[in-house]
């Protein structure tokens, strides 16, 4: 498959070519201009001096297509062409000079990303082919030969090592992905979402959209912490409950900050998932047409924000804003589970961010739920060594129970700790370690995995355990002291046989 099609040439072709002039095979150019046909081929280009507009000219494939001439009618009718050849393929389209407006709807009908002549031409070409100066690696293979080269199945729909592909595969598989559905995409946070999971969630349907993909966002559950609500408020964020969705209506779903559907959100289990993209690693197999995973990243908001980059696209104000405060708090202001890919991101944004408005989100007020859960955290404690248990009694909100958890490291001597609390037949708990030499995902899964679900990172994770014959209680005993002896024997126990923090990234989990 021919990597990399560039029909028309100008300067902004030759500068390409120039950046590509060592990868032989790597680009193909089609151009009827004799002087640039012969510079293309003095660098070495396999170039056919024909009419570019002319799809019979065309190569049977292409990846990436870059329309380049400086003639805004025959760019248009190129990015028609190529469009019309190549559905796949990303298409980047130059204006040219002096483009009317009428041409310049015309070639953003067609094309994934267009270029104008006033901005830095060059950069922006080769920002939209994932190529980084003069260090640029090479950029993706077609869908086909990717699905083939990062071991993915999508007939099965199981995708085979999400982490396999290349840095350069990825924005072209997922564009070929966004596009394969016949209907609109549902972009599904998971329930009861944090900051990372609401920008993430907003940051894919932009994506989506900028390709010409109609896409809504959702989640489940409630947004009940105050700086998630201040935040949804604040940047007019518009997040949809999933309850009342008809998800036949829909024809394609993406999963962001979680892997899972119907783990920790409100979709069928199992339910068909096209994309997902998440920083945690996966507990079972993942199944979709393009994944990817990273834990080594600390927030999903910075692989989304990576790919708005690697499109071209500028957020506004708003997203900007929202995929800060998302890499912001999963770190917590980098300061936990930080790669320097998020520190590129946040750099990145801040240039687009209000940080006015982030001011105003990170200051809400707090709720007299949340300061009782928190004085119930503190009151009730149990420690035991390093480690910190807390039983808050039956709750109204249950973001309170991670706040009460940040909290409660603060203690002297305390390096983890667990709140938790019951509400509506459910028990929720929290957890959170720091400087500790254990995985605070792995200890919450080995109490509380085998009689309710459980899972996150070693800095944080969560559980949940159905109340079940627990509720049972007799008139000597309080349902809250029941919940207690339950849930911290099983604690304690497991953090009795904990085994050290492994070193170095957990391994992604086995999905063939």
């Amino acid at each position: 498959m021919t990597r990399r099609l560039l029909l028309g040439c100008s300067a902004v072709g030759n500068a390409l070519a120039e950046r590509t002039r060592e990868e032989r095979g790597e680009l193909v150019a089609i151009t009827d201009d004799t002087g640039w046909a012969s510079t293309l081929r003095d660098r070495n280009v396999a170039t056919v001096e024909a009419e570019p507009t002319e799809p019979t000219n065309y190569p049977d494939a292409a990846a990436i297509v870059v329309v380049a001439s400086d003639d805004p009618d025959r760019n248009v009718a190129a990015a028609r062409a190529a469009r019309d050849r190549y559905p796949d393929a990303m298409v980047v389209t130059y204006l040219g000079p002096a483009a009317t407006d009428e041409q310049r709807a015309a070639i953003a009908t067609v094309a994934d990303r267009v270029v104008d002549p006033v901005e830095a031409v060059t950069g922006r070409v080769c920002e939209a082919l994932g190529m980084d100066g003069d260090d640029a690696d090479d950029v993706a293979d077609g869908t086909e030969a990717n699905d083939a080269d990062a071991g993915t199945d999508v007939e099965a729909g199981l995708a085979v090592g999400p982490s396999r592909a290349s840095d350069d595969e990825r924005p072209t598989r997922l564009l070929a992905t966004l596009r394969r559905p016949s209907g609109p995409l549902l972009v599904v946070a998971h329930d009861n979402p944090d900051p990372d999971a609401i920008a993430s969630a907003i940051g894919l349907t932009r994506v989506a959209e900028s390709m010409g993909v109609e896409a809504d966002a959702c989640y489940g559950g409630e947004i009940a912490h105050q700086e998630n609500r201040a935040m949804v408020n604040l940047l007019d964020i518009g997040l949809r409950s999933i309850d009342g969705i008809d998800l036949d209506e829909y024809g394609g779903v993406a999963l962001v900050d979680h892997s899972r559907a119907g783990i920790n959100d409100s979709l069928p289990e199992g339910y068909p998932v096209d994309v997902v993209i998440d920083h945690h690693p996966p507990r079972g197999p993942v199944a979709g047409s393009f994944v990817d995973i990273r834990p080594a990243v600390g927030a999903t908001s910075t692989l989304i924000a990576e790919y708005l980059s690697r499109f071209g696209i500028a957020p506004d104000r708003d997203l900007a804003t929202s995929l800060l405060y998302g890499i912001r708090i999963d770190t917590k202001d980098f300061t936990r589970a930080t790669a320097i890919d998020d520190f590129r991101a946040a750099a990145a944004l801040l240039a687009h961010a209000d940080e006015s408005t982030l001011e105003r989100v990170e200051s809400p007020s707090v709720s007299p739920e949340t300061l009782r859960v928190l004085a119930s955290a503190i009151e009730n404690r149990d420690v035991r060594g390093s480690a910190a248990a807390s039983c808050v009694g039956e709750i109204a909100d249950r973001d309170a129970l991670a706040q009460a958890a940040e909290r409660l490291l603060d203690l002297d001597g305390v390096t983890v700790t667990f709140v938790y609390g019951y509400t509506d037949g459910v028990i929720y708990g929290s957890a959170r370690a720091r400087g500790a030499d254990l995985d605070a995902g792995e200890l919450l899964r080995d109490a509380l995995d085998p009689v309710g679900s459980a899972g996150g990172h070693a800095a944080m994770a969560g559980a949940q355990v159905p109340l079940g014959l627990l509720a049972e209680v007799s008139e000597s005993e309080s349902l809250a002291e029941v919940v207690e002896t339950f849930v911290a024997e099983r604690f304690f126990e497991a953090l009795d046989d904990a085994p050290p923090q492994p070193v170095g990234l957990p391994p992604e989990f086995p999905t063939d």
